[in-house]
């Protein structure tokens, strides 16, 4: 049997910036790997977690200039937790903003969970600009992907003791849609009902997205500003069904990707982003290479996870 790669080691960015990419929105951006090496713009997840170190290392940092940056409202970028001109298309074109900004011709794309969506949401608008996809937990914000994670008789079957948790900010007359629920509250007024309704929301992602739990993550996405603009930011796209024209707009986009190399990875238990996600994008874009990791849930840093990642992102070094 082959031994699991792990990520790369850590590593810390060589530059670091900001760019004004409207009136209100200002996002934080950051330079790892070599200058010189091929260039790959990494996308975090949430919408509303942040860059994360652990997005530093999926790619050879002596064969790549990764470039990271903080989405609208989240991380270093400002205004923090702002919900006001922070849609999936602002962030689109932000990217593309971003890579006009650092002077580069065509980048490889990577994302996981809702970096994938806005990795194929680019894709679909820019293809001439992307090099080729490497993307995890496949998420398309389809009805059916919200209500299966976010609502009952999903995910919620699978961990009814975290589910209950994630109930709880909620009135019982009020249970039967949770996320326009949670949305009531989480832009309504500020105080302490918003925060325990920010950190139920973002704690029921903490407890499932991995095969193990994790109580070190849990601990730290029940940090009060952390878990405001995770959850505000979250439950604002998924509320408005991820501003897309109709549900399953971005799978029917999927032939547009024809022309561009990708490796899908995906965790046969990810309760998440349940694996039929990558399945169906697939079967709408036949060229991608599907590698479902058979021991993984959701998360980037799983051992199996891990190992596609560093892997897939070492084949497309030389291209």
């Amino acid at each position: 049997m082959t031994d699991l790669r792990p990520l790369y080691p850590p590593t810390e960015p060589y530059q670091t910036g900001r760019l004004k990419v409207s009136d209100l929105h200002e996002i934080y951006y950051e330079e790892c790997g070599t200058p010189t090496g091929k260039p790959v713009v990494v996308l975090h997840g949430g919408p509303g977690g942040g860059i994360s170190p652990f997005l530093r290392q999926g790619h050879d940092p002596a064969r790549y200039r990764i470039i990271l940056f903080d989405q609208r409202g989240c991380g270093q970028s400002t205004p923090f937790a702002s919900l006001e001109q922070n849609t999936l298309w602002d962030l689109v074109a932000d990217t593309e903003a971003l890579r006009q900004h650092l002077g580069i011709d065509r980048w490889q794309v990577a994302g996981g969970s809702w970096g994938s969506t806005l990795a194929l949401a680019y894709a679909v608008t820019h293809p001439e600009r992307v090099s080729e996809l490497v993307l995890r937990g496949i998420f398309m914000i389809r009805q059916e992907e919200i209500d299966w994670f976010y609502e009952q008789g999903g995910a919620s079957f699978l961990f009814p003791e975290a589910f209950a948790e994630y109930q709880a900010p909620i009135p019982a007359a009020e249970r039967g849609a949770m996320v326009a629920a949670y949305h009531r509250i989480l832009t309504g007024p500020a105080g302490p009902a918003q925060e325990a309704a920010a950190r139920a929301w973002t704690l029921w992602e903490a407890r499932t997205i991995s095969l193990l739990p994790n109580p070190a993550r849990e601990e730290a996405w029940a940090d009060g500003p952390y878990a405001l603009a995770f959850a505000r930011i979250e439950n604002h796209y998924f509320h408005h069904k991820g501003f897309f024209a109709q549900d399953g707009w971005l799978l029917a986009q999927a032939p547009k990707l024809a022309a561009i190399p990708g490796t899908i990875i995906h965790g046969r238990y990810d309760v998440c982003t349940p694996v039929r996600n990558a399945v169906d994008l697939v079967a709408a874009w036949p060229q991608a290479k599907l590698v479902i990791v058979p021991n993984a849930g959701h998360t980037g840093t799983e051992p199996g996870i891990a190992d596609a990642m560093v892997r897939a992102t070492d084949l497309y070094s030389g291209q």
